[in-house]
């Protein structure tokens, strides 16, 4: 059993910052990449930053220079510093771990999303 918690979302103005926190638990081997997706109402979910298990980092054009994903592989989590907020990011956001669990089974595991929106 693998439990994905996100935290962080909420209501920002324009320019703000929020960070969202992405806490994996149970029986968890390893974790490989780790992800942020979005998605708004009608639209297909988004990548907006991923992190494989050695650090290296890829990000979404629209947010590159505003957003960093970082993780803490003591602590099971991925990171989502959002900076320079702009109402086109209001969406859910959802992790995405790549985990491999004490059983030796693989599966992407997703977080319940969390909502961020970007409004004066």
């Amino acid at each position: 059993q693998v439990q994905l918690v996100e935290s962080g979302g909420g209501l920002v103005q324009p320019g703000g910052s929020l960070r969202l926190s992405c806490a994996a638990s149970g029986s968890i081997f390893s974790i490989r990449a780790m992800g942020w997706y979005r998605q708004d109402p009608g639209k297909q979910r988004e990548l907006v930053a991923a992190i494989t298990s050695g650090g290296s980092t890829d990000y979404a054009d629209s947010v590159k220079g505003r957003f960093t994903i970082s993780r803490d592989n003591t602590k099971n989590t991925v990171y989502l510093q959002m900076n320079s907020l702009k109402p086109e990011d209001t969406a859910v956001y959802y992790c995405k771990l790549g985990i491999r669990t004490m059983f030796g089974m693989s599966y992407d595991y997703w977080g319940q999303g969390t909502q961020v929106t970007v409004s004066s």
